[in-house]
C-alpha cells in the first residue's frame, strides 16, 4: 500500500482539479449549446492561431488525449523550439519521469521509478543504438532543436515494437509535406557558466542551428533538413571520499588515534574539472507522396560528439599507505558524532599527491530509415519499414601522478567532513609550485591508461498491415512482423604510463595551463597541465588487452528478435452519452541472443592461456495487451490497460567473458563474469487513469499503476554450476588436487521479482480559466508517488550501497514537477521545477564499470524569458535562459547521509541568443 506524506504540490493538485470538475459541470452544457448554434465568435475562436507556450502545451495535450495508451507527450512550440535546450530536460518534467545528472546535464530518464535499464527509446518508431555499453540512450545526443516532439507510451499495445517494461520513449523529426508551406529557421546562443574558467578552459560556450522544410511539385516532394551545434564548457567542483566507510580498519587498530568502530572512509580529493562538450547532429527527411494512396519516407540522423575533460585533483590516502615512510599516519583531535561516523581530524604522516586525470570520448550515431505507406481503395493499409543504425565510442583515459620531491615530503592534514556541504581537506604544505611537483612514481605509480572503444549495429525490417473490418466493436486488425537484428562489441585495452628514459621530471612551463583554484575545498591552487602532451613527451604507454586480468574486458553480444503480433481496434459507442475506443492484441517475440568473448585459463600451458567462450539461448515472449478509453460527456475520459511485459536484459551483462581459476589446494573451479544466458525481466501490468479535458486548452489527471515484476536480475553466487568443459584437459600442478566438475560461478542471475505502484497527478490550466484577469498566465504540474516491495543485492557495488538487500535502482519514492508561465504578445516568462527524493543511481566507475551510489534528492530550477516581435521584425525572437537558477549540487552518500561520497556543484548555465524564422 502507498503510504507517503502529503505534499504541498500533491495537495494543491487535488485541490485544482475539484473546482475544475465542478466548473465543467454547469460550463460544458454550455458549450454545447454553442455548437449546436454556430455563433461568429464561436468562428472568430477557430481562426485565434496559437503560438508560443500555448502551441506546445496544447499540441501534447492533443496528442494525450487522442491516443488510445496511457501516454504523455511533449510538441515543439515551433520548428526547433521544444521548450528546453535538452531532451532530457523536457522528459524530466514529465508525469511519473525523472532524469539523473551527468556532467550537470540531464542524460538519463528513469520512468514510474525503474531504473533507465527498463526504458527503451525509439527515433521515428524504431530502436536506436547506443554508445554506452548497455542499450539504454543518452538523450543529450540528440538535440532539442532537430526534435518536432515526444511520446512516451506508459501502457504498450501489441503493435508497438521495441517496447520498454516502465516505458517507451519515442523521439519524432519533422515531416515536411505535414507543413502547408516553406519554413526557414536559424538561431545562435550564446552560453555562459557561473562557476568561471580555469586551467585552459573558460567558461563560455555557443549554441547554433539551421532547419529547412519545402515542398514542391504541387506538394507531391518534400524535404527537411536540420543541423545543430553545442559546444558546452565544462566546469565541475568537486570533493570526494573513498568508498566504502567501514569499521573494519578501525576495530582492528589499523588507523592510529581513530577509536574502534568509527565509520571511516580511507581517502578524500578535491578536483576541478574542465573541459568542452562538443556535438554536431545532422537530420534530414525525404518524403514523396503522389498520391493519397502511396507515401514513402526516408528519413536520416547524424550525430558527432567530442567530450574532452581533465579533472585537475588534490587527493591524500588515508589507509595508513604513504609509500613506506615514517611516521605513518596518525589522526589527531577526531570527531565523531552520534552515528559512530568520523566527522573531522587532523592526520599526520600522509603523503598527498597532485593528479591530472585526462579523459576524451567521441561518440558518432547514425541512423537511416525508410518507410513506405500504401492504401488501397478498400480501405487496407500497407506499411514496409527497414532501417539501420550504428553507433560508436572511442575513449582515451589518461592519468599523470605528481609528488613533492625529494622524496619524501611528508604532510599534515586537517580533515571536516560536511554531508550538506564540500568537505575540507587543509594541506599544510604548499602545492601551487609546479616546479617542485614531479612525475615520479608515486604511491599510485606514475600512471595509468585505458583506451575503450564501442560498436553497436541494428538492422530492422518490419511490414504490417491493417485490414478495416465491421465487427460488433471492432473497427479494423492490425497484423505485422518486425525482425531486428543487433550486434554490440566491446574491447578496453590498458596499461601503466610508465616514466621514460629522463627519470623523475617536473612539467614543464610550456605544458602548464593556468592553475586551478580548490579553494572551495580548503586546498588552495594546484597546478593543472596538458596532460596527454606530457605523456607524449615524459612518459611510455602501450597499452594491451591479453593480460590475464584484461581479457576478459572484451566481448561481443548478438540479439536476433522476431515480433510478430495481432491486435484489433476498437472504436464504438456504448451508448448516447458513453463511446469506447482502444485495442486488444498480442504480440509475440522470438528471441535468440548469444555472446563471445576469450576468458584466461591459467592452467593452460603457456600461450594457450587464452581461450574461447561462447554462450547464448533462444525463448519466446507471449505478451497480450489490452487498452480501453471510455469516453464519457463534459470531456472526460477513463482509461483502463492491461499487459504483459518484457525487458531486456542489460546488453553487458549478458556478456560471455568471465575470469576463471581453480584452487589447486582442492580442485575446485570457480568463475565471475557475466551471463549470456539471461532471461528478460517480465512483468504483469494494469494501469488506470482519469482524466478530464477542457478541449485542448487544458486537462487534469489521476492515474494509477501496478507492476508485478517476476523476477529481477542482480548478481549472484551459484554454488553448484557445471564447469566440465572448462576444466575438460586440466592438469593439476605437482602435488595439487585434480579438477572438481562442480565449484562457484558469480554472474548476474533471474532472482526474486515483486511490486512495483504508484499514483500520477496531473494538471495542466491556463488560470485565465478560474479567472480572467490572469490571462496569460499558466501551470503545469504533476506528483508522483512510487512505492516497491523489490529489494535486491548488487555485490559489485558492496563498497558504495552495502551487501545487503536495496531498494529498486531509479526509485524516487517522490517525483514533482511544476512549470509556471506568462504569455502575451510575444511575451514569455517561465520557471520550472523539478525534484525528487533520495534515489540509488548508477555511475561508471575507475575500471569503466557500472556501479551503483546513493543520490541525495535533488531540487533543480530553470528559468526563461523570450520575446517574439512583430510587424517588419516578425519571425525575430530573443532568448534568456538559466539552468540550474540555484546552482543545486548533486550528493552522493554510502548507506548514511553522513557519510558522504561526493559533493559537485556544476553551476548555473546562462544562455542568450536569437532565432528567425522566413
Amino acid at each position: 500500500m502507498l503510504n507517503h506524506k502529503h505534499s504541498a504540490l500533491s495537495i494543491a493538485l487535488a485541490a485544482a482539479m475539484m473546482p475544475m470538475m465542478a466548473a465543467a459541470q454547469s460550463a460544458d452544457p454550455a458549450a454545447e449549446d454553442t455548437q449546436a448554434t454556430p455563433s461568429s465568435d464561436v468562428t472568430n475562436l477557430d481562426t485565434v492561431e496559437v503560438t508560443g507556450i500555448r502551441r506546445g502545451i496544447e499540441s501534447a495535450i492533443a496528442v494525450k488525449r487522442d491516443s488510445t495508451s496511457v501516454v504523455e507527450a511533449i510538441s515543439a512550440e515551433d520548428i526547433g523550439k521544444l521548450p528546453d535546450i535538452s531532451i532530457a530536460e523536457s522528459l524530466s518534467r514529465l508525469p511519473g519521469l525523472s532524469a539523473q545528472r551527468v556532467a550537470g546535464r540531464a542524460q538519463v530518464i528513469s520512468v514510474r521509478g525503474l531504473s533507465p535499464d527498463f526504458a527503451t527509446t525509439l527515433l521515428n518508431g524504431r530502436e536506436v543504438v547506443s554508445t554506452g555499453d548497455n542499450r539504454s540512450v543518452e538523450f543529450d545526443q540528440y538535440p532539442a532543436e532537430l526534435m518536432n516532439g515526444v511520446t512516451v507510451y506508459k501502457t504498450p499495445d501489441a503493435g508497438l515494437v521495441g517496447q520498454g517494461l516502465s516505458g517507451t520513449i519515442d523521439m519524432q523529426t519533422v515531416r515536411p509535406l505535414s507543413f502547408s508551406e516553406r519554413v526557414i529557421t536559424v538561431g545562435g546562443h550564446f552560453q555562459n557558466n557561473s562557476l568561471g574558467k580555469a586551467a585552459n578552459v573558460d567558461a563560455n560556450g555557443n549554441r547554433f542551428n539551421a532547419s529547412y522544410i519545402d515542398q514542391f511539385a504541387d506538394k507531391t516532394w518534400g524535404i527537411s533538413i536540420g543541423y545543430a551545434h553545442t559546444d558546452t564548457p565544462i566546469q565541475e567542483n568537486q570533493v570526494g571520499l573513498y568508498e566504502p566507510w567501514s569499521t573494519e580498519n578501525t576495530d582492528q587498530g589499523y588507523r592510529p588515534g581513530v577509536p574502534a568502530g568509527t565509520y571511516y572512509s580511507d581517502g578524500i580529493k578535491a578536483l576541478r574539472r574542465t573541459g568542452n562538450a562538443k556535438r554536431d547532429a545532422f537530420m534530414a527527411t525525404v518524403q514523396f507522396r503522389p498520391s493519397n494512396a502511396w507515401t514513402s519516407t526516408l528519413d536520416a540522423f547524424h550525430t558527432k560528439a567530442e567530450q574532452i575533460d581533465t579533472a585537475n585533483q588534490f587527493e591524500v590516502n588515508l589507509s595508513n599507505y604513504n609509500g613506506g615512510y615514517t611516521p605513518g599516519l596518525n589522526v589527531t583531535g577526531v570527531q565523531v558524532n552520534d552515528n559512530g561516523t568520523m566527522t573531522g581530524g587532523t592526520a599526520s604522516g600522509v603523503y598527498p599527491l597532485v593528479r591530472g586525470m585526462y579523459n576524451k570520448r567521441e561518440d558518432k550515431i547514425d541512423a537511416f530509415g525508410w518507410n513506405n505507406e500504401f492504401t488501397t481503395d478498400s480501405g487496407i493499409r500497407f506499411n514496409a519499414d527497414v532501417s539501420y543504425s550504428k553507433a560508436t565510442r572511442e575513449e582515451l583515459n589518461l592519468e599523470n601522478n605528481t609528488q613533492l620531491t625529494p622524496m619524501p615530503q611528508l604532510d599534515t592534514v586537517g580533515l571536516t567532513y560536511r554531508s550538506n556541504d564540500f568537505s575540507q581537506l587543509v594541506p599544510g604544505r604548499d602545492y601551487s609550485d609546479p616546479s617542485t611537483l614531479y612525475l615520479t612514481n608515486t604511491i599510485y605509480g606514475s600512471g595509468y591508461g585505458k583506451v575503450p572503444s564501442v560498436e553497436d549495429r541494428l538492422k530492422g525490417a518490419r511490414l504490417q498491415a491493417s485490414f478495416p473490418m465491421q465487427l460488433g466493436w471492432f473497427s479494423d486488425l492490425d497484423v505485422g512482423v518486425n525482425y531486428a537484428d543487433r550486434e554490440k562489441h566491446k574491447e578496453q585495452p590498458e596499461g601503466n604510463i610508465l616514466l621514460g628514459a629522463q627519470g623523475d621530471t617536473a612539467i614543464a612551463s610550456d605544458l602548464q595551463y593556468s592553475p586551478v583554484n580548490l579553494g572551495f575545498a580548503g586546498v588552495g591552487y594546484i597546478p593543472a597541465w596538458n596532460v596527454p602532451a606530457a605523456v607524449g613527451r615524459y612518459m611510455i604507454f602501450e597499452p594491451v588487452d591479453d593480460l590475464s586480468y584484461l581479457v576478459s574486458k572484451a566481448w561481443t553480444v548478438n540479439e536476433k528478435i522476431t515480433t510478430a503480433w495481432l491486435k484489433a481496434n476498437l472504436d464504438t459507442e456504448l451508448g448516447e452519452n458513453v463511446t469506447l475506443r482502444g485495442n486488444i492484441g498480442v504480440q509475440m517475440q522470438h528471441t535468440d541472443q548469444s555472446s563471445q568473448a576469450n576468458y584466461w585459463d591459467g592452467t593452460q600451458p603457456a600461450g594457450n592461456e587464452v581461450q574461447p567462450y561462447e554462450a547464448g539461448k533462444t525463448y519466446n515472449d507471449w505478451l497480450p495487451s489490452m487498452n480501453l478509453v471510455f469516453g464519457f460527456p463534459h470531456d472526460q475520459t477513463l482509461r483502463f490497460a492491461a499487459a504483459k511485459q518484457v525487458a531486456r536484459p542489460r546488453v553487458d551483462q549478458m556478456r560471455a567473458s568471465l575470469e576463471f581459476g581453480v584452487d589447486t589446494a582442492t580442485g575446485k573451479p570457480g568463475a565471475s563474469g557475466g551471463n549470456p544466458l539471461l532471461d528478460p525481466w517480465r512483468a504483469n501490468a494494469l494501469d488506470l487513469s482519469y482524466e478530464k479535458y477542457f478541449g485542448e486548452k487544458a486537462y487534469v489527471a489521476a492515474a494509477v499503476f501496478y507492476k508485478d515484476l517476476k523476477s529481477y536480475i542482480y548478481t549472484q553466487s551459484r554454488d553448484n554450476y557445471d564447469f566440465s568443459s572448462f576444466v575438460a584437459d586440466y592438469v593439476p600442478p605437482p602435488g595439487g588436487a585434480p579438477a572438481q566438475t562442480i565449484g562457484t560461478f558469480t554472474a548476474p542471475e533471474n532472482g526474486n521479482g515483486g511490486t512495483l505502484r504508484g499514483l500520477e497527478l496531473t494538471a495542466s490550466l491556463p488560470l485565465d480559466m478560474l479567472w480572467s484577469p490572469l490571462r496569460g498566465f499558466g501551470v503545469q504540474a504533476s506528483a508522483t508517488f512510487n512505492d516497491s516491495d523489490v529489494k535486491i543485492r548488487d555485490p559489485e557495488s558492496a563498497s558504495s550501497v552495502g551487501s545487503g538487500e536495496i531498494s529498486l535502482p531509479g526509485l524516487s519514492d517522490r517525483v514533482y514537477n511544476f512549470t509556471a508561465y506568462y504569455e502575451n504578445k510575444g511575451f514569455e516568462a517561465r520557471v520550472s521545477q523539478r525534484r525528487r527524493s533520495d534515489f540509488i543511481g548508477e555511475i561508471g566507475n575507475f575500471n569503466g564499470n557500472r556501479t551503483l551510489r546513493y543520490v541525495v534528492g535533488e531540487s533543480v530550477t530553470d528559468a526563461q524569458v523570450s520575446y517574439s516581435f512583430g510587424d517588419s521584425l516578425e519571425g525575430l525572437s530573443i532568448l534568456l535562459q538559466v539552468s540550474n537558477l540555484t546552482n543545486a549540487p548533486y550528493r552522493t552518500y554510502a548507506g548514511q547521509k553522513d557519510r558522504p561520497l561526493e559533493y559537485i556543484e556544476w553551476g548555473r548555465t546562462y544562455l542568450m541568443g536569437v532565432t528567425y524564422k522566413f
